[in-house]
């Protein structure tokens, strides 16, 4: 374990912690977001924002909220403090669906009518009205007339009562009828309300859960807001930079940063980098705090190739999908933070984003659990372990073995609940998540100038060309014929590194390997 100097500039790590006064005044870590703030301040009314889970959305609303109500002392030395107008204050509404569970009708209504009657009654206001949404409306008139300035409104975790029931689908769009009803108050409250930000995870359309509420600017894909939530390399240089003495800053940057919203900077997840400098150890930080169920079992059921998902194309409106009745693949993994933008495509006015892994983290452990999906006992790490010994020894057989073991360990139960085992696709990927979740630098799909290969893994400075193919539709030994034929091996030789076809035939009855061929390359 690599431990920083001791030194008096290091601070207390704000892990879990969402409370803005708590950070200023318990001296812990802070990177700076009000430059962000005082630009959304001074810009429109009404913004809705998606993040990733533990990106630090609850803090920045808890930030603008203390900014509202004219904290100054807080905000002494940031950016925004010579900025602002201190003299002013305003009322704040603030709410949250962090807490649920939501998974029953009506419990979105008591979570939301609890949270008025408190806010009531520290406000000293009676509250008149048996439904959340005239009880909203009834509130924010009172603030504004009680104190004479409107009112902001800040609304965190949105989406969540619908996420917590995406498989009840009756109930999903229960709690989504409800939430447009709610939201729908904060346009007929204009003259009340003089700023609004709401923030959750996904990019619902406007002809879903805000369907009345179709005035909010989205600022999601805002490349001047990209860096608004986590950090960004000059934070960890500058903010961090007493954490990251006995750490590999190349290794921080491989396993942690690569998001992007479309801003010229990449930014890490900050819980990730928290943990990181807590434990000094690389480890699925995020990845291990939510289960990524749901979206594991959507992939199989979608019979989406593993492989694939290192390089999709989507639209705006695609991404932007996320409805109850209708979730694109790349908008429910680009939302929940399995994907992110890796470049984007101009043409004729229409723009699309090309979409990838973010980084090291992520794409490892969901190959994982993709993995475990099939065989739930298996031991991903030390499956890992096996494999990445076996192909530095270049012991084929072990391989082999590892896989045939993997496929053959599948309960038959599973195969008749999911007919993605007939395709060959289905195959291969088990190939690429395997390689994938065990660390290594696994590319797909790679043009050469006599086709496209099906996966090159690069290793322990050798390199390893996969082709796959099912006997039940081709010859016996065309994996390893096709292999030498088009001479994949040309664009991945180099100087001192050996290259190793590999030829891989798959048998739709008997649900395994029928073929197993490896030679060098000449």
């Amino acid at each position: 374990m690599n431990l920083p100097d001791d030194s008096a500039a290091r601070r207390k790590l704000p892990i879990g912690v969402q409370t803005f006064r708590e950070i200023r005044e318990e001296g812990y870590y802070y990177v700076d977001k009000t430059p962000w703030i005082g630009r959304l301040a001074d810009g429109a009314k009404y913004y809705v924002l998606a993040r990733p889970r533990r990106f630090g959305k609850s803090l920045l609303l808890d930030t603008i909220k203390e900014l509202f109500e004219g904290s100054e002392e807080l905000f002494r030395g940031l950016a925004i403090h010579d900025q602002w107008d201190w003299n002013v204050r305003w009322p704040v509404v603030r709410l949250s669906f962090g807490a649920g569970p939501f998974d029953e009708p009506g419990m979105a209504a008591e979570d939301a009518m609890a949270q008025l009657h408190a806010i009531e009654r520290e406000a000293g206001i009676e509250g008149r009205y048996d439904t959340a949404s005239a009880r909203f409306d009834h509130l924010l008139e009172a603030l504004h007339e009680r104190s004479g300035r409107r009112v902001a409104v800040l609304v965190d975790e949105y989406d969540k009562p619908i996420l917590d029931v995406l498989d009840k689908p009756e109930a999903a769009k229960a709690n989504q009828s409800f939430l447009n009803g709610l939201y729908s108050t904060i346009k007929s409250c204009d003259a009340h309300i003089q700023f609004t930000l709401l923030t959750g995870v996904t990019r619902f359309s406007t002809a879903g859960i805000f369907s009345g509420l179709n005035n909010l600017i989205n600022i999601t894909l805002d490349w001047r807001y990209s860096a608004i939530c986590g950090f960004t390399e000059a934070d960890l240089d500058s903010v961090f930079a007493p954490e990251l003495p006995g750490l590999d800053r190349d290794e921080i940057r491989r396993w942690y940063n690569g998001y992007s919203w479309r801003g010229d900077e990449k930014v890490y997840n900050p819980f990730d980098v928290l943990l990181l400098f807590r434990s000094r150890e690389f480890k699925a930080h995020w990845f291990e705090t939510g289960s990524p169920t749901f979206l594991v079992e959507t992939i199989l059921r979608r019979k989406v190739n593993a492989a694939t998902l290192e390089d999709r194309l989507a639209g705006d409106a695609l991404l932007s999908a996320f409805d109850v009745d209708h979730m694109a693949t790349e908008a429910l993994l680009f939302q929940t933070g399995y994907l992110t933008i890796t470049g984007e495509e101009h043409d004729e006015g229409t723009t699309v984003y090309r979409l990838g892994h973010p980084n090291h983290e992520v794409r490892r452990s969901l190959n994982g659990s993709l993995l475990a999906a099939g065989d739930p006992e298996v031991s991903v790490e030390a499956e890992g372990l096996r494999l990445r010994r076996a192909l530095r020894s270049n012991d084929f057989e072990a391989v082999e073995a590892l896989f045939r073991a993997f496929f053959a360990s599948i309960p038959y139960e599973w195969y008749t609940k999911n007919d993605i085992a007939l395709y060959e696709g289905y195959y291969s990927s088990v190939f690429y998540s395997y390689f994938a979740a065990a660390g290594l630098d696994v590319r797909v799909e790679e043009s050469t100038n006599q086709g496209r290969l099906d996966m090159a893994v690069l290793y322990h400075g050798q390199v390893y060309l996969f082709e796959f193919k099912m006997v039940d539709e081709t010859p016996k030994g065309e994996a390893m014929r096709q292999l030498r034929e088009r001479g994949y091996a040309d664009k991945y030789r180099r100087p001192d590194w050996p290259v190793h076809l590999v030829g891989v035939e798959f048998s739709r009855q008997d649900r395994n390997i029928a073929a197993f061929e490896v030679e060098r390359a000449a």
